[in-house]
């Protein structure tokens, strides 16, 4: 399915990224890549083909964003406090470009679920976490939720705490827990086969987090495929052909 792409500018920088939109009603779901990645590839990968007919009903939207990783997290020649700043800067983007113009696009704001794979599935979660008033519902497909296991180095700060949903989720208390525990819903999905434990990580990842959510009562699921689910786009397919019909 062929989609519409059009550029935002990142606040206070001379960068754009792309969003590329498939479908044209229903419930928006903002989707991040796997690392590094564009917005084109949720589709190109088969993803959006995958659920086609909540597409064709009218179910669905997809808000498919590039990933700024290349000069985030994936940028392993900076200290991690410096990857994390960058990151926050692509939050912004998010809150001050790509959510108006998903609210723009609607004729008004609806609830957003997020959507990513492997480390598009960190991005999914953490954005649902803490801007949960926007994105109740974030959905994780093979994801890592440490990124102090991505070739962490250097001294880090607030910067790579509040990036760090392993850090921050235990350090939750009063009312911002409460908040939290009522606005915000998570999904887990995760295999046990190829390249889900190396070097990915992402079994035993997901299944922390799940303990971590479980510790402060955060409302999630877990759901755990078998050895012959593989970390790899057929298998997302699946999982998102099985899941998001509940949802929209």
């Amino acid at each position: 399915m062929s989609g519409e792409r059009v550029e935002l500018q990142v606040p206070d920088s001379d960068v754009r990224l792309g969003v590329m939109r498939y479908g044209h009603w229903g419930r928006p779901v903002l989707v991040f890549p796997s690392e590094a990645g564009r917005a084109e590839d949720f589709a190109a990968h088969g993803m959006v083909g995958a659920v086609q007919d909540l597409i064709d009903a009218g179910r669905v939207s997809f808000f498919c964003v590039d990933s700024a990783d290349g000069w985030t997290w994936s940028a392993n020649d900076k200290p991690t406090e410096e990857r994390a700043r960058g990151h926050a800067a692509y939050l912004r983007w998010l809150d001050e470009a790509v959510i108006p113009w998903i609210t723009e696009q609607l004729g008004g704001r609806l609830p957003v679920i997020t959507l990513g794979v492997s480390m598009g599935a960190y991005h999914a979660v953490h954005y649902s976490l803490t801007r949960a008033h926007l994105a109740p519902l974030g959905i994780g497909l093979s994801g890592n939720y440490d990124p102090s296991s991505w070739h962490a180095w250097g001294e880090t700060g607030d910067a790579t705490y509040f990036a760090n949903p392993m850090h921050y989720v235990p350090g939750m208390s009063g009312d911002h827990l409460e908040w939290v525990r009522s606005a915000a819903s998570v999904l887990l999905v995760v295999g046990q086969g190829a390249f889900e434990w190396e070097p990915t990580k992402a079994y035993p990842s997901t299944l922390a987090f799940a303990q971590v959510l479980q510790d402060k009562g955060i409302r999630h699921e877990l759901d755990v495929w078998g050895h012959d689910s593989a970390h790899d786009w057929p298998w997302w397919q699946r999982q998102i052909a099985h899941h998001l019909p509940r949802f929209c």
